[in-house]
């Protein structure tokens, strides 16, 4: 799963993805990507881009521009209704334009910015802004990482730093008038998402912090600054401002907020029905799929994985030993229950945890180049989630850096209930959220070059996430193993298999995509056919083999952050079928180095222009 963005529900509103299917026939094809020539477009391009920025000042800092780098997003409804107004007017600017009399990429990047745009405009319409806390999201979630993600070298950006934590309690106030509103019009979260947000919101405002300022999460930056002026200033802002601005935060959650939330669990049964899923599907998958088709499409692929699945299970010792004589189901799940249980499928320390998940990265690293053309500039490291985020958080998340403001990106791997972490999962994990699945395409499209800089911030979940669960059966060609395997798995040995030669290393492998076919069916049994929260988590518990921890904080993840789970598997079988198809095509003259350029060079797309675009390419060949 990927971070690229750790701030307010603005930036949500802004890179979320389509509303609409995109028109295939506005995608460029894989070859130098030609100026932009139409001077009215380019100047609502640079509009836009230099308005997203300055809309989002910490984003702005992350991307290495320092002109707002002393200010936080303004989240009143205020500045919510003129950001509204203002795309609407854009929108009716970019629509004047003649289509028609366009080049090829500067009718494609018009047609990205109205997609934008118009999707903006639509979630809009249901007002995200008015439950921004979850159990994985909120302020009290955010801003404490602000500093992990931001550069802070130079004496501008660290007193923007400063000036930033001064700013917070006011941000934290206009974020609590949001949320009022929502409650006044019955727009709220469920109330199980919001279990932990108030210890999570309080240990913002804690004795030890009260006490110390330079305990806080906060101070980090000035820790090997403390004879510094501006150390003096954060410290201040912490204590006179954040803690007490935090204490009142988390009493309003525990007072008013939460008590005024729902019981029901489905988007579909809040304020705005099932229009609200529907839009949501719609963005994150960038397909017009209904929530039975994306059900019916999980419930084929758990079929398919699951068969897959008991093969790999008889290959290893189990199936002659404690497995002798079970009917496929009760294989299964005997399989699944010793390994949850097995001392050996986990660490004792997360020192030792994140050990291993180094030295993976360090033997990934040189298979890549067997696999790409083009390598990322920017360098990446691993990190651990913070424990005051970490009891809510997935397992491994991956937060974004950016070659030009010279930051890394970071594979951010969870280290507590070490029980529930469990090592088979670890190769399949790794690959996803760092090289070369996530890091890999967020770092290629930040450094993408010939095309306007808006475009190197797009972030369509079916790509981004499709890419990152491709990417998972890469580890099938590395190590040994051949070009062509990532599409042929199930027929594999275990010698063929690359990274995943050890048949408990394809099991997790296996498992991992299980659950994400799982995902299709359990997203929408919530949010579309009313499932109970329990029904959900027992679901994933019997067809795959994460922890019960895991599957519960999966399935509050589901709730929290409708349809966006359904991207992965829907964008992994499209990579898929068109690397078939160039595979098919091409025959001997098929270079997967090629084909992954041509998948990764255009950016972040919509799957029907990223489909397009590698039609263009075959024809080209």
């Amino acid at each position: 799963m990927a971070y690229t963005v750790a701030l307010p529900v603005l930036l949500a509103m802004l890179t979320c993805v389509g509303a609409t299917p995109f028109s295939p026939a506005l995608a460029q094809p894989a070859t130098q990507i030609a100026p932009i020539r139409s001077a009215a477009l380019l100047a609502i391009l640079d509009e836009h881009d230099a308005w997203t920025q300055k809309e989002d000042p910490v984003g702005a800092s992350m991307r290495g521009n320092d002109a707002y780098a002393n200010l936080l997003s303004d989240e009143s409804p205020a500045a919510t209704q003129r950001r509204t107004r203002e795309l609407q007017n854009r929108l009716d600017r970019l629509r004047s334009i003649d289509r028609a009399a366009l080049s090829e990429q500067d009718a494609l990047d018009a047609a990205l910015l109205d997609y934008e745009i118009s999707l903006s405009l639509e979630r809009g319409t249901l007002h995200p802004e008015q439950t921004p806390v979850d159990a994985m999201s909120g302020p009290h979630i955010w801003l404490p990482q602000m500093a992990d993600r931001l550069p802070l070298r130079t004496r501008v950006q660290v007193e923007g730093y400063v000036q930033r934590l001064e700013a917070i309690p006011t941000q934290l106030e206009q974020i609590k008038q949001q949320m009022q509103l929502g409650v006044k019009a019955g727009r709220v979260p469920p109330k199980v998402l919001l279990r932990r947000s108030v210890v999570q919101a309080r240990e913002q405002a804690s004795e030890e912090i009260r006490t110390d300022a330079a305990k806080s999460p906060f101070f980090k930056p000035f820790l090997t600054r403390e004879d510094d002026e501006l150390a003096a200033r954060a410290k201040q802002a912490i204590a006179d401002g954040i803690v007490p601005a935090f204490a009142a935060f988390a009493d309003f959650l525990e007072r008013e907020y939460i008590p005024a939330c729902r019981e029901s669990v489905g988007i579909s049964q809040g304020v705005d029905g099932l229009r609200a899923y529907e839009v949501a599907l719609k963005s994150h998958t960038t397909t017009s799929l209904t929530p039975q088709q994306i059900h019916d499409i999980g419930l084929r692929e758990v079929a398919s994985l699951r068969t897959e699945m008991l093969a790999t299970i008889r290959e290893t010792d189990f199936d002659e030993t404690l497995g002798k004589g079970l009917s496929d189901e009760q294989l299964f799940k005997a399989f699944i229950e010793h390994h949850r249980n097995l001392d050996d499928s986990y660490w004792q320390h997360g020192e030792s945890m994140m050990r291993d998940y180094r030295e993976l990265c360090k033997r990934i690293d040189p298979e890549l180049p067997r696999l790409f053309g083009t390598m990322p500039r920017n360098p990446y490291g691993v990190r651990e989630i913070p424990r005051f985020a970490a009891k809510t958080s997935p397992v491994a998340y991956y937060y974004s850096g950016s070659a030009r403001a010279g930051t890394p990106g970071y594979f951010m791997v969870n280290t507590t209930n070490l029980r529930q972490r469990p090592k088979y999962a670890m190769v399949s994990l790794t690959i996803h959220e760092a090289v070369p699945g996530h890091h890999f395409q967020i770092a290629l499209a930040d450094e993408l070059e010939g095309v306007h800089p808006f475009r190197t911030q797009l972030g369509y979940t079916a790509f981004v996430e499709g890419w990152g669960l491709y990417s998972e059966r890469l580890g099938l060609e590395m190590a040994g193993g051949n070009i062509g395997n990532a599409l042929t798995p199930a027929t594999l040995a275990p010698n063929q298999r690359g990274l995943y030669a050890n048949p408990m290393d394809n099991a997790g492998r296996l498992s991992d995509e299980l659950w994400r076919a799982c995902r299709l069916v359990v997203d929408t049994g919530l949010h579309a056919f009313n499932w109970p929260r329990e029904k959900a988590i027992a679901y994933l518990l019997e067809n795959t083999a994460i922890t019960e921890l895991d599957a519960a904080s999966e399935v509050d993840r589901y709730i929290g952050w409708p349809g966006q789970a359904c991207a992965y598997k829907i964008g992994q079988l499209k990579i898929l079928e068109l690397r078939q198809r160039a595979q098919t095509q091409l025959g001997a003259k098929f270079d997967v180095r090629r084909f992954h350029d041509t998948i990764l060079l255009g950016g972040s797309l919509p799957l029907p222009v990223l489909e397009e675009r590698v039609n263009r390419w075959l024809a080209s060949q």
